[in-house]
């Protein structure tokens, strides 16, 4: 198919019919996109054939990813990671690639053959690792820092594996341009002058983000053009790679430096939002691209040696991974985790090995047999992913974290609370109720926090507070209170939506992101919340105005006296919430009440012309149709 709006319109379809599929049957989005792309590429229905293209345009959504990743992560929190990517990273590439080199050496290949596809193999995929620790929201652990700080060795990595190919070719005889010019002195290498110019490259753009890049992102920001915005987002990652390609490293790892130098800007937010769809819709174009380059006539030449290469890959990287782990006194959970995240092959494995073979380093039929096993390593983690947690982790609660649950007319007997995230917010709620007598229960997918809390007594699961066959484990049928203290707005969106859907009865609490973000809640019919800001924000000012001069008991009634409007204007807007001419312009005269009234009292005395702020009746939260629509 050459047409491109029509190769288009296949990929959208693909994509609606079997994505949608795969989640349903809680296989996960990722291996759905490798379906999509099975069942039309040219070993399926043939719809498709140019797949090279696709991946060159796809891989962009790698490099639009790191470049989110780093805008969350703060340079001093990457200088504390500086022992996982020296020890971790390191270890990992070169105890991967021994094992590896091995295995081919045992398969039929020269060592130096097997030791190019080792050093290929090694590296995992970026892509597939880091979608998945941002979709179980484990970004901050301890395994999500540890699979970050692997990949990004990793990406540097691919200079010096490019560089020793030649290298290795020569040695093994071979005869490819490539290694021809590597033995006449010709071919690339890492020299000082790279890592020179890396450096320079790297303060530069230190110091253009501080005094080209802020200014002109406040400049475009006061235009109010949102496609300015964009297209400026969008330069800023493209910029950011190409730097880094220019000296022969990895775009993706530009991008994320990219991110991390712009990590404090007060447009971060904006740049997430803007970049976010463009970077879904290019990942999704990059799984589809690796399903369609599964070589199926290589799999069905030869299936035992193609199903023997795959499963002794995944086993092999997995069991580095979790000695490795175990030396950095990891968690028994992480540790299988973080082998099940890791152990796939990478889409740099796709460079290297064509670099490799363009070499002389290996033939055609190693190319092809080691490319199937790349992309098949690559489908395989979903059901490598599946397999943790529907196995493994079942297991490992029911054998060490997760008492037994105690019989129903026990819990009915206490009040019995869920507490789903075990973070700051979540260990102040804890502690608040267990103080009071409530039986508490936490769900939390950090290890570390879970040994900690099972030192005090309290139940405790690892987990995904927002899968339902956790909570049931958990017991949560037979909570009175569900606490989602986890972090995401959208991901509390959606365990409220399914705690509502399959527990009704139990009362939700939750923590709210900011205004918006409460109007949703209410929407679901999640009574009790809190701003996770707000009150933090009103005693600060508080405190500044008693530091600026004002009287303590005035600056009380003051503080007060703005939490009871906002509080009110929070209830009272949640009918205009979907109308955002009405909401603003209810906003601002809510506002201006507000300040006229503070200015004309002066705060002599405790306002008394704001009345204490009362929740909406039940029946308007739980009828959001009621509401106007845009």
């Amino acid at each position: 198919m050459d047409g491109g709006l029509l190769a288009i319109f296949v990929l959208l379809v693909a994509t609606v019919l079997l994505v949608p599929l795969a989640k349903w049957a809680g296989l996960g989005s990722i291996l759905g996109y490798l379906a999509a792309g099975v069942l039309i590429g040219p070993y399926g229905l043939s719809l498709i054939s140019d797949t090279e293209t696709i991946r060159t345009v796809s891989e962009f959504g790698v490099v639009m990813m790191l470049f989110l990743i780093g805008l969350e992560v703060d340079p001093y929190e990457l200088w504390r990671m500086r022992h996982h990517v020296l020890g971790m990273g390191l270890t990992q590439m070169v105890g991967t690639a021994a094992a590896v080199t091995a295995l081919l050496m045992f398969a039929g290949f020269s060592w130096t053959g097997a030791l190019t596809g080792g050093l290929a193999l090694a590296m995992s995929s970026t892509a597939i690792a880091m979608q998945m620790v941002a979709q179980r929201s484990i970004t901050k652990t301890d395994t999500g820092r540890a699979t970050l700080a692997i990949l990004l060795v990793q990406d540097v990595s691919v200079i010096p594996i490019l560089a020793v190919i030649p290298v290795l070719a020569a040695l093994g005889g071979a005869t490819g341009h490539v290694a021809d010019a590597a033995a006449h002195g010709g071919g690339h290498v890492f020299t000082w002058w790279t890592a020179l110019g890396l450096i320079a490259a790297f303060g530069a753009a230190l110091v253009g983000s501080r005094r080209v890049i802020r200014p002109m992102m406040r400049w475009i920001a006061l235009t109010k053009v949102p496609e300015a915005f964009t297209a400026f987002a969008l330069a800023l990652v493209v910029g950011a790679a190409l730097l880094t390609e220019s000296f022969g490293v990895s775009p993706a790892l530009g991008a994320f430096l990219g991110g991390v130098l712009l990590a404090d800007s007060e447009y971060r937010h904006e740049l997430e939002s803007n970049l976010e769809p463009f970077k879904g819709l290019l990942l999704g174009l990059f799984f589809i691209s690796v399903g369609m380059s599964i070589a199926f006539d290589v799999v069905f030449d030869q299936p035992l040696l193609v199903l023997a290469l795959v499963v002794a890959l995944l086993a092999l990287k997995m069991s580095v991974l979790f000695v490795l782990a175990t030396f950095f006194k990891m968690h028994t959970a992480e540790r299988l985790l973080l082998g099940a995240l890791l152990s796939q092959a990478g889409e740099f494995g796709f460079v290297v090995l064509q670099f490799a073979t363009t070499a002389g380093s290996l033939d055609n039929e190693q190319l092809k047999l080691l490319t199937v096993v790349v992309a098949l390593s690559m489908a395989a983690t979903p059901l490598v992913i599946f397999l943790f947690d529907r196995v493994w982790l079942p297991r490992f609660n029911a054998g060490s974290v997760a008492p037994p649950i105690p019989d129903a007319s026990e819990l009915n007997a206490r009040d019995k609370v869920m507490v789903l995230g075990y973070g700051r917010f979540g260990q102040i709620v804890t502690r608040m109720l267990r103080a009071q007598g409530f039986e508490m229960t936490l769900i939390d997918d950090d290890p570390a926090q879970i040994e900690l809390v099972k030192r005090f007594g309290v139940k405790v699961f690892y987990g995904d507070g927002g899968r339902l066959d956790i909570l049931r484990a958990a017991g949560a049928e037979h909570a009175k209170m569900i606490v989602i203290a986890t972090a995401g707005g959208e991901r509390i969106l959606e365990i409220a939506r399914l705690i509502r859907r399959h527990y009704p009865k139990v009362i939700v609490a939750a923590r709210a992101v900011d205004r918006s973000h409460a109007h949703d809640l209410m929407a679901i019919g999640v009574e009790v919340f809190e701003r996770e800001t707000f009150r933090a924000a009103i005693r600060l000012g508080e405190k500044a105005l008693v530091a600026l001069g004002r009287d303590p008991a005035n600056a009380h009634a003051v503080s007060e006296a703005f939490e009871d409007h906002d509080t009110r204007l929070l209830y009272d807007s949640y009918i205009v919430r979907n109308d955002q001419a009405a909401y603003i312009g209810f906003v601002r005269r809510s506002t201006e009440m507000l300040d006229q009234v503070m200015r004309s009292d002066r705060m002599t005395a405790p306002p008394a012309t704001l009345d204490k702020a009362t929740p909406p009746p039940k029946a308007d939260i739980d009828k959001p149709d009621d509401a106007p629509s845009q």
